[in-house]
């Protein structure tokens, strides 16, 4: 089983096009994961209709395209105050074989210490199962940089 976590924006898609390939060579599943990050200031039960929206109809692209490869794609969208935490403890709570994550890559500066972004590192630092890294050079959305989540 793959992981995929979804935001909008070709950093996941070609996050996807890549799990895609893989999951269709080990005839292996993919789950599409949607994390909602909620605030600390709010209940992780609060209604967010415009990112639920948001993420559904990223998660029905994602299985469009994972039905383009001959690929079953599971959705799935979870509540959580950070992203990281919450994709490793689906791959923990699932027995990922990987996480296949889309990102473009940032710039480096003197202080700043994440190449892909905070999300991303999280992942890359406390998977327990390997991580694969689908970089893009788009500076758009990513799964950190625009302040969503994965």
């Amino acid at each position: 089983m793959l992981i995929v976590p979804i935001v909008e924006g070709q950093a996941s898609d070609n996050a996807l096009d890549v799990a895609c390939s893989l999951a269709a060579e080990r005839r292996a599943r993919i789950v599409a994961l949607s994390v909602l990050e909620v605030p600390l200031d709010v209940p992780l039960e609060v209604v967010l209709p415009a990112e639920e929206e948001r993420a559904n109809r990223e998660l029905d692209e994602a299985r469009a395209i994972g039905d383009s490869y001959g690929v079953t794609v599971v959705d799935r969208i979870v509540r959580a105050r950070s992203a990281g935490a919450a994709i490793v403890d689906e791959a923990l709570r699932r027995g990922t074989e990987i996480i296949v994550l889309g990102s473009a890559r940032k710039s480096m500066s003197a202080t700043s210490r994440a190449v892909f972004g905070q999300t991303v590192d999280y992942v890359l630092k406390n998977a327990p199962c390997r991580v694969m890294v689908a970089s893009s050079p788009e500076r758009g959305r990513s799964l950190r940089e625009t302040g969503a989540a994965a």
